[in-house]
């Protein structure tokens, strides 16, 4: 061993000054290796041709910064709401890092740094005879771009996609490994990087690349994390205290008191090789040296990196943008770039969050639904929508967000209710009546009306009634009216009332696939998770299209976002538009990058579309909406709808004017008996729980009215478009002649004319007991579909009343004779003066019933006797 050792020395020194670098890179790397040349016979030519094979192209690049989210504020100025990375980072230019910094890193860890070209051979000298004597590492002599390429390598490999975690962690291993082989790499890389780039350039990168611990790269982040100052303003004593972490971040660093003796022996290190090199007098290092690192000598600033950092109000929402960084095709051509891209970071993203409003959305939902309720998982949410544009407004819920893994604040929440999906990260909620307003533009598309009547009775619909993708259903669907409704209803006023049987009878006239069509179309497609064996969300279940969901019922989950977004689409006449977060975005290099907002398209005819919205405005007229107390008290015109699930599980009101679509749901946001979101059979009936001294069941109302007064204050909304008159009273329909039939016969006839039957009863008639005498409207009349018509039959008690009056000069005696004749025994006559003298007399000249009538025979028939002068 001592003969490998003075093998070694005598090759360094005999190259020192008077070999290239680069083979003088490989006689180190030779002596390095010294104990398996004495084996294998290997040259040190050998070693040098092995060297220059080895890659030798390396680029700084981009480096990971953080990436920042704006809102605008009422006068127009953006204002930062959250600073979002993977690694606390800001990049900085050399000027920008202050006089200390840069020394303090020369010094502590490169002090020929512009003596060299990459590699300092009087440091691996050291390391090299290290090695031949036996040590266990080839490590140390690591200059300035030698730590730069481990730096560079190491984020490459943390970020790159294509590994696995397990691929990821042994490759990060290897990396931080005492290897000669990544050592040798090492060594040509940083020559290589000292080749390309100048010595201002490669101090710049190691300084913005270099690991500070607790997530914090770069001097700038580190300068704020443990200082509260920039870079610049550092001391000499406090650069050199960031300088100490560089080697073991997790050993040194200025966040944990239990390092600060570690980190202070090396700073003194570091100050003293600062001033060996002439950077501190003597003065200077003597008073850097009596100040102690401790709690005084640190100013920490806390943690800020994520979306639990930001104002309460605008939290939940910058976690909405961060989850939907996926789908923001401004940042990438696939999901896994688009990833990418956010993480290495550097991007400004602008929201489209009304500031104001959302203040008062999550006070108000929070006031009226305060979160941790000790009865059941309570959960309210609240979600507005720009029609027109997608733009998200508000976005708020009863439980304030944070997404700590370890002791979360009390009464947060990591999942976002508001919206489901992978962005909200729930499977949404049975929506209630809201999705009525599917079935209405459904039956409006198929040119029915609005005036059309439907009998609310009527609580049972045969199976064969119904199609489902042209596939009748075979099972006859039975329901119940919420508040009991019985008798005729007008679409328009079924609507206004959300009645269930006029819903379900609608939902005859037209396929069950186009209601669920229409559904999609503004967005309502089903969130109902589907998962995979560990439990991970993997899809969603197709939307459904039973009778059921006709009146949402069904399993057609959903969320107050993506019910905003729809009755935003029916304001803005048919014109949908995804919901968008992002109005714009500038990327690393200032480029302005578009949003995700505006991604609209006509979802439904605009006639169908203002049609409905006719239809709706009743529910804030006069209707579920006004009736709750939901109605704005401003005077804009609304329209909307409420919505009660099964058992009352869950409420909703939704509500849009022409400038913003605002949707509000209170629910069971867990079942109690599982840790399954919206699943257990034993969650609370709304109606059966009070809030405040509310019924749970209407603290949506109390959510929604002052959230949409703020909005009316600033998003004044105007009068919606008129209705279709052709929809208003819908394909006409001619009542069929069902005379001579039994009613029941004549039952099908008439409902198969899209027309409401409805038995009148029996009258006088000389036709055949029991058939059909006439209907009212009268045979031949052309009527709305659903028209009511009602069905006389006969009761075989009547009889035609002859004529015994006119012009006959009948007396009563032979005109009683008739009538009798004809079965119309009660004759009773009276006087009727007038003519003259000469005119005949005693005779009949009117009868009551008139003649050619039909009545009973037992009716009394009055014979008027005409006299010149009655007594």
């Amino acid at each position: 061993m001592p003969a490998q050792k003075k093998t070694a020395s005598s090759l360094l020194g005999a190259a020192i000054g008077a070999l290239s670098l680069s083979v003088l890179a490989g006689i180190l790397v030779t002596a390095m290796v010294a104990p398996a040349i004495a084996v294998t016979g290997m040259t040190t030519k050998t070693t040098i041709d092995i060297f220059d094979q080895l890659p030798s192209y390396i680029t700084i690049g981009d480096l990971r910064q953080q990436n920042e989210i704006y809102l605008t504020d009422a006068a127009g100025t953006p204002q930062l709401i959250a600073k979002v990375f993977d690694q606390n980072r800001q990049e900085i230019d050399l000027a920008q890092m202050g006089k200390y910094l840069p020394l303090a890193a020369i010094a502590g860890e490169d002090k020929r740094y512009y003596e060299h070209g990459g590699v300092d051979a009087q440091s691996l000298l050291r390391a090299a005879i290290g090695q031949a004597g036996g040590a266990d590492s080839a490590g140390g002599a690591s200059t300035i771009a030698m730590q730069t390429v481990r730096n560079i390598k190491v984020q490459q490999i943390a970020y790159d996609p294509k590994l696995s975690d397990k691929e990821r962690q042994a490759a990060l291993e290897k990396e931080y490994s005492p290897d000669v082989g990544r050592k040798l790499q090492e060594i040509r890389l940083a020559i290589s990087l000292d080749k390309k780039y100048s010595k201002k350039q490669i101090l710049q990168a190691y300084l913005n690349i270099a690991n500070f611990g607790n997530n914090t790269y770069g001097v700038q982040a580190a300068a704020r994390q443990y200082f509260s100052v920039d870079a610049k303003d550092l001391t000499a004593v406090q650069a050199a205290a960031i300088i100490a972490i560089v080697q073991e971040p997790s050993k040194r660093s200025l966040g944990d008191p239990a390092d600060f003796p570690a980190n202070q022996a090396r700073r003194d290190k570091i100050l003293s090789d600062m001033n060996a090199q002439g950077y501190l007098t003597d003065q200077e290092l003597a008073d850097a040296l009596k100040i102690p690192v401790d709690a005084t000598f640190v100013r920490i600033t806390p943690p800020n990196s994520g979306c639990r950092y930001a104002d309460q109000n605008y939290a939940l929402f910058c976690d909405y943008i961060v989850q939907s960084v996926p789908s923001l095709t401004s940042l990438g051509s696939t999901a896994d770039e688009r990833r990418a891209n956010f993480a290495r970071g550097g991007y400004k993203f602008y929201g489209t969050l009304d500031m104001a409003a959302q203040q008062v959305a999550r006070a108000t939902v929070q006031r009226y639904a305060p979160p941790g309720n000790p009865k059941f998982f309570l959960g309210a949410g609240v979600a507005t929508v720009e029609p027109g544009t997608g733009r998200i407004l508000t976005m708020a819920q009863n439980y304030d967000f944070d997404d700590a893994s370890v002791n979360p604040a009390p009464n947060t929440l990591a999942i976002n209710l508001t919206s489901a999906g992978f962005n909200g990260r729930t499977g949404g909620y049975q929506p209630g009546s809201t999705y009525k307003a599917f079935t209405l533009m459904a039956y409006l598309s198929g040119g029915n009306g609005l005036q059309a009547n439907f009998n609310a009775g009527v609580l049972s619909i045969p199976g064969s009634k119904f199609k489902s993708c042209d596939n009748p259903t075979s099972k006859a669907y039975a329901f119940k009216n919420d508040a009991g409704e019985k008798g005729g209803y007008t679409v328009l006023r079924g609507t206004a009332q959300s009645v269930n049987s006029v819903f379900l009878q609608m939902a005859t006239k037209v396929d069950q696939c186009s209601i669920r069509d229409t559904a999609e179309a503004f967005g309502m497609k089903n969130t109902a998770p589907q998962f995979d064996s560990k439990g991970k969300i993997v899809g969603y279940a197709d939307t459904q299209d039973f009778p059921s969901c006709a009146i949402g019922t069904c399993g057609n989950n959903t969320s107050p976002l993506e019910v905003a977004a729809a009755y935003a689409g029916i304001a803005a006449q048919g014109k949908y538009c995804t919901p968008g977060a992002v109005e714009s975005i500038i990327g690393p290099n200032g480029a302005k990058l578009p949003g995700n907002t505006g991604d609209c398209a006509q979802a439904i005819d605009a006639n169908v579309a203002n049609s409905a919205a006719y239809a709706l405005q009743g529910v804030f007229k006069s209707g579920t909406a006004a009736q709750g107390g939901s109605t704005p008290r401003d005077g804009t015109p609304y329209l909307g709808k409420t919505g009660t699930t099964d058992r009352a599980f869950h409420v909703w009101t939704t509500g849009s004017s022409t400038a913003a679509s605002t949707s509000v749901w209170v629910g069971n946001w867990k079942a109690r008996s599982s840790r399954i979101i919206n699943g257990g059979p034993d969650d609370q009936n709304l109606r059966q729980a009070y809030v405040g001294g509310t019924q749970a069941s209407n603290l949506r109302h109390r959510i929604f009215r002052p959230i949409a007064e703020q909005l009316d204050t600033t998003r004044k909304g105007t009068a919606f478009p008129a209705v279709d008159p052709n929809l208003l009273k819908g394909k006409p329909t001619i009542v069929p002649d069902v005379s001579g039939l039994t009613p029941q016969a004549a039952q099908p006839l008439i409902e198969n004319k899209d027309l409401t039957f409805a038995d009148g009863g029996q009258i006088d008639s000389d036709q055949p007991a029991g058939t059909v005498v006439r209907t009212d409207p009268p045979a031949g009349s052309s009527v709305a579909q659903g028209t009511t018509v009602t069905v006389f039959s006969s009761n075989g008690q009547g009889a035609l009343v002859p004529d015994v009056s006119s012009g006959k000069n009948l007396s009563f005696t032979d005109a009683s004779t008739q009538l009798k004749s004809a079965g119309f025994g009660n004759v009773q006559q009276q006087c009727q003066s007038g003519g003259k003298p000469q005119d005949p007399q005693e005779i009949v000249v009117a009868q009551n019933p008139p003649p050619g009538t039909v009545a009973n025979k037992s009716q009394q028939v009055v014979l008027s006797v005409q006299r010149f002068q009655c007594r």
